[in-house]
């Protein structure tokens, strides 16, 4: 099993199969992975959102990206500690022309406020500007959401743009 770690966390990018068994099972992915199983707290307007991204994005795009499906999939956020699943991040995407890409996140209500997002997107930065094509990361966060703003802050992002109460951020590669 491929994965990527920091000091609290194990960060573990989900094949199409294992996708597929998150959308049937999430418990039985779980326990498939050797995790501590346990439901995902998320608001339901954020769990529509995960949804959607799994059955029109990741589930296809990991199909159609066996080799690089990294870039295209959900990222387990584990807690080593507690062994559980704290939420989960990923990129749309290999770089683009201008050699940007996305990044997403979203943290189970029980594991905020603690450092784990901010920790789990700078472990993914470093993963994705490893890749010489990368020169930039971009993410987008509702102006009502302080805390998420806050994360890509800490984590070096620079505000770009606020739109239709969306903000839009950027990280470029140093070096």
């Amino acid at each position: 099993m491929y994965f990527i770690e920091s000091i609290r966390l194990r960060l573990i990018p989900l094949t199409t199969q294992q996708l597929q068994l998150h959308a049937s099972d999430y418990l039985g992915l779980q326990k498939s992975l050797g995790l501590s199983p346990r439901p995902m707290k998320m608001e339901e307007e954020f769990q529509s959102e995960f949804d959607d991204a799994l059955a029109n994005y990741w589930l296809p795009e990991t199909a159609a990206n066996v080799a690089n499906y990294q870039w295209f999939t959900n990222w387990l956020i584990v807690e080593k500690e507690s062994n559980s699943v704290a939420g989960g991040i990923g990129v749309a995407g290999m770089p683009n022309d201008n050699g940007e890409t996305e990044m997403g996140y979203g943290l189970d209500e029980d594991f905020r406020g603690k450092g784990i997002a901010t920790e789990a997107v700078e472990c993914l930065m470093k993963w994705v500007f490893k890749h010489p094509a990368a020169h930039a990361l971009t993410a987008q966060t509702p102006v009502r959401l302080p805390l998420s703003q806050r994360v890509l802050v800490k984590a070096g992002f620079s505000q770009v743009q606020e739109e239709n109460g969306i903000i839009l951020w950027r990280k470029a590669k140093v070096g």
